[in-house]
């Protein structure tokens, strides 16, 4: 599966996608205009080592809703992110059955290497 979760008003996604050079057959995915599923985030659950790496802890509602004071646990993790899009961490990239998390330069130069080999 080819795949990115991200936000189309977020300069940060659509620079990295555009850095990308995404080859044909694609996908993307606006989670404010179309929300991920239950079997999407477990999806990429799957790909990865839990729900709280795919996790914003950056997100405003993080702190506005005190969730930095609290102690969550996986289903948490899972329940905030199906409930608001604004707690994926963005962009998620599935490619090959692997996935890519967030913007870190890391993880995008990661992703390139993997997407244009």
């Amino acid at each position: 599966m080819s795949k990115i979760y991200y936000l189309s008003n977020c300069n940060t996604c659509t620079r990295i996608i555009s850095e990308l050079n995404l080859p044909k057959g694609f996908e993307l995915q606006d989670i404010k205009s179309e929300p991920i599923t239950i079997q999407q985030i477990e999806q990429m659950r799957e790909l990865t080592d839990s729900y709280e790496s795919l996790f914003s802890k950056r997100a405003r509602l993080y702190k506005e809703l005190g969730l930095k004071d609290k102690s969550l646990s996986e289903d948490d993790y899972k329940t905030y992110i199906l409930e608001h899009y604004t707690f994926l961490k963005r962009p998620v990239i599935l490619f090959n059955n692997q996935i890519f998390i967030g913007n870190s330069k890391k993880t995008v130069e990661a992703a390139k290497q993997i997407i244009n080999e």
